[in-house]
């Protein structure tokens, strides 16, 4: 009987060494920024890139996600400062918000700077990506992907806006100084506001309308709840980015590095891939949600150009006419990625 339990000890010991040693000692986790929702494709990317971290690094990286900018207090414009100094590990935001640390980042959204993806994807996988990525650097930021919030559509609760004139007056929530300076060329009265804070702003009439990707913003966040009216302009575009904390980077190996840069890298393509999926299809989407759409003409969409314009100038002189110079550059060459 003794040898017996003797050997059902021995068994449970080799057992649980086993087990041990299949299973990490404790996995390390991460913390995650991002500034909406997590209905919304921005978490979606998120969730994919913890996905493929835990797989790369057979489950000895975790990452948690903080929707809805949650570490900040849902002021979205300070994740990536966080990130910068170290006090953050990750954060996945969109380049306007990243404006005041980086004025530079202004560059992607200019007014009417993009046609359409095809010069989007010119900038983001070219040269403008590079130096963009290079100036975010110094801050203490390194870009490992990036991905799509997406052209940016104006909605609102007063009337269809069809031309310059039909924003004047309106009470436009907007995400930051870029877009105060394009709503003031419109004539309409831009009001920076959190995004944590705009659903019930635009519900309580706090503010008539807002600007914000189909795919991304206004159909996760329900934006068509709260809102009557969408011209689907295209003025301003706005990427995305998995951003990671430098002194973190700098405490990995180059294996480690490659590892978690392939997992953004993927993560960004799906969630760039999902977003214009839905925008695609959100035009349909908003209609059957009782929103009322109006599509501008060439000639309409040129009037929107031409207020814009002086918005334009300012920016492009903020953030530096060889920048500005470098992303048009790249967009009248078609200097397309190779697929």
């Amino acid at each position: 009987m003794m040898k017996l339990t003797h050997l059902a000890a021995a068994a449970a010991f080799v057992a649980a060494f086993a087990t041990t040693a299949l299973t990490p000692a404790s996995a390390e986790t991460f913390r995650l920024s991002h500034n909406t929702n997590d209905t919304t494709t921005w978490q979606k990317g998120a969730e994919k890139f913890n996905e493929l971290l835990e797989k790369g690094s057979n489950g000895e990286m975790d990452v948690r996600i903080f929707p809805n900018a949650q570490l900040t207090g849902g002021d979205q414009m300070k994740q990536a400062e966080m990130v910068g100094r170290g006090a953050l590990d990750f954060v996945v935001t969109s380049a306007i918000n990243v404006t005041p640390l980086v004025p530079e980042m202004a560059v992607f959204s200019l007014p009417y700077l993009y046609s359409d993806y095809d010069d989007v994807d010119a900038t983001t996988a070219g040269e403008p990506g590079e130096r963009m990525t290079e100036i975010l650097a110094k801050k203490g930021i390194v870009v490992l992907a990036w991905g799509e919030n997406g052209f940016r559509e104006v909605t609102n609760n007063v009337h269809p806006i069809k031309a310059p004139a039909d924003l004047k007056g309106l009470k436009m929530r907007v995400a930051g100084p870029m877009y105060i300076d394009v709503m003031n060329a419109l004539g309409a009265n831009p009001q920076q506001m959190q995004w944590t804070e705009t659903f019930s702003a635009l519900q309580q009439g706090v503010v008539d309308g807002q600007e914000n990707p189909i795919g991304a913003v206004i159909i996760p966040q329900r934006v068509y709840e709260v809102q009557k009216y969408i011209t689907p302009w295209h003025y301003s575009y706005d990427p995305i980015f998995i951003g990671v904390s430098q002194k973190l980077w700098d405490s990995w190996d180059a294996e480690k590095q490659a590892m978690v840069r392939d997992a953004a890298e993927q993560a960004m393509t799906y969630q760039k891939e999902i977003t214009r999926e839905d925008t695609a299809k959100g035009l349909e989407f908003l209609k059957e949600k009782g929103m009322e759409v109006y599509e501008p003409s060439a000639e309409e969409i040129d009037a929107f150009r031409k207020a814009t314009q002086p918005a334009f100038d300012t920016w492009a002189e903020k953030v530096g006419p060889d920048l500005v110079a470098l992303f048009q550059d790249t967009i009248s060459a078609g200097d397309k990625p190779a697929n």
